[in-house]
């Protein structure tokens, strides 16, 4: 068997990779694995899902393996993946299963898994559950009579997330009109909900999910809609969340983006102001613009970086105990009120910032400069040897030596792909272009396809 997790989760075409068959026996090895932290109680999961229509069957199946290894479910059905993170912290479970493939297309799905209080698991207990899969049932007695696990649905999931959310920030929104993206996804009814109750005037878009639309040319990946409603009705700014609501991304009330990035500059600056930012550093990774450097040197905050993925992210929050971490991608984390990127959430501090100050996004947003960045997935015979060979890494510090402050280059090879990812950030977009292009021709070289 293959590497099963991925950087999050498992994930696949719902019924062709992601079969239930294989969420079946994920559920079983992971409750086996999990529940053997703490034996002196039966084990307790929360499941939560997406609108995704393969959610529902996939949900069927989990719930079964997991109570076929004799781990009690409580289900609470259709929620972000934040939530259900919270979730999992507030009833003191065990460990958490949410069924998401978040920002992908709907015929996929996915299987994110919670250890207790929330967190996502570290990768030696992925690999530990991978081996009880490899494993089988070699060894193993499945329970029977009173110890198979109980079903219990929790249908007030939703208010204590809401509530909880809602009590994060002491601002009134009041004056503020904002555009909801949802995705048709796990926060359409609950994002709108969240940012009525904490005084916003709110225009919800994309927020009538019927299982087959999540992502559908909408939210955070898809922001032309947003764009469009935020001048249309005259809003302040506008918010996207993804399918499952872990990431979030703004646009402006003159219709243009604002990433994770300069969400994170925002929300920097607030924190500090208010004495929350633990000494006076955040996280972020590789992939942020080196306008985000240059912005919070200038600021004097500390940034520290880490691989691509919100777990490394994580990760480093927690060992640093550390209070904001992101991605350019809108995954935003507040480890105060959040055990995972919470795309509501970042939107109800970031309306809160608006609010505090009286400022506009754009002038919020307008802390940093977003540096021209450039990206080329170069197809390669060997991602590894591409990427490590001497006359690519000889380009590379030539080009980086050119630069110098203005720009940097970042070689990284795909994690599931036989490409090196040749990413260039320069004064000007022509010098990114022109760098990138000419890095990436040296890395085909190295490694024909």
């Amino acid at each position: 068997m293959g590497r099963l997790f991925g950087t999050d989760g498992v994930r696949g075409r719902a019924n062709a990779d992601l079969t239930p068959e294989l969420a079946l026996t994920v559920a079983v090895a992971a409750a086996r694995t999990l529940a053997e932290v703490d034996r002196s109680h039966a084990p307790l999961a929360v499941v939560g899902r997406d609108p995704r229509a393969s959610g529902e069957m996939l949900e069927a199946a989990t719930v079964a393996g997991l109570t076929s290894a004799g781990t009690n479910v409580v289900r609470v059905g259709v929620l972000p993946t934040p939530a259900v993170a919270y979730l999992v912290g507030e009833a003191k479970a065990d460990f958490g299963v949410m069924l998401s493939a978040s920002h992908n297309p709907m015929p996929d799905n996915g299987i994110k898994i919670f250890a207790a209080g929330g967190h996502k698991l570290p990768d030696d207990i992925e690999l530990r559950i991978e081996a009880a899969i490899e494993a089988g049932t070699a060894g193993w007695t499945r329970p029977t009579g009173a110890g198979v696990g109980r079903v219990h649905d929790l249908i007030d999931g939703a208010d204590h997330y809401v509530q909880h959310l809602v009590g994060s920030v002491t601002q009134p929104l009041a004056g503020i009109k904002v555009v909801v993206d949802c995705a048709n996804g796990a926060a359409s009814d609950i994002a709108p909900v969240v940012y009525r109750e904490a005084g916003a005037e709110v225009v919800a878009i994309h927020a009538e999910p019927d299982g087959l639309n999540i992502n559908d040319g909408c939210g955070s990946t898809h922001l032309d809609a947003v764009k469009a409603a935020v001048v249309e009705h005259g809003a302040n700014l506008g918010l996207a969340v993804d399918g499952d609501a872990d990431r979030c991304l703004a646009v402006t009330a003159g219709g243009d983006e604002v990433d994770g990035d300069q969400i994170m500059a925002i929300l920097a600056l607030a924190m500090r102001e208010a004495g929350t930012l633990t000494g006076d550093t955040f996280v972020t990774t590789v992939m942020s613009n080196l306008g985000l450097k240059l912005a919070m040197r200038r600021e004097g905050i500390r940034l520290v970086e880490t691989k691509v993925g919100d777990r490394y992210v994580l990760d480093e929050l927690r060992a640093s105990g550390l209070a904001l971490g992101g991605e350019q991608s809108g995954h935003i984390i507040m480890p105060a009120y959040a055990t995972t990127g919470d795309g509501v959430l970042a939107g109800l501090h970031l309306m809160a910032r608006m609010a505090a100050t009286g400022k506009p996004l754009a002038e919020l947003a307008s802390v940093m400069t977003k540096l021209p960045q450039v990206l080329v997935n170069v197809p390669v015979g060997d991602r590894a040897a591409a990427a490590q060979d001497p006359a690519v890494l000889a380009a590379a510090r030539e080009a980086e030596a050119e630069l110098g402050d203005t720009g940097r280059v970042l070689l990284r090879p795909s994690g599931t792909e036989q490409l090196v990812r040749v990413m260039v950030e320069a004064a000007t977009a022509e010098t990114a272009r022109t760098v990138a292009d000419g890095l990436a021709t040296v890395v085909r070289k190295a490694s024909p396809a």
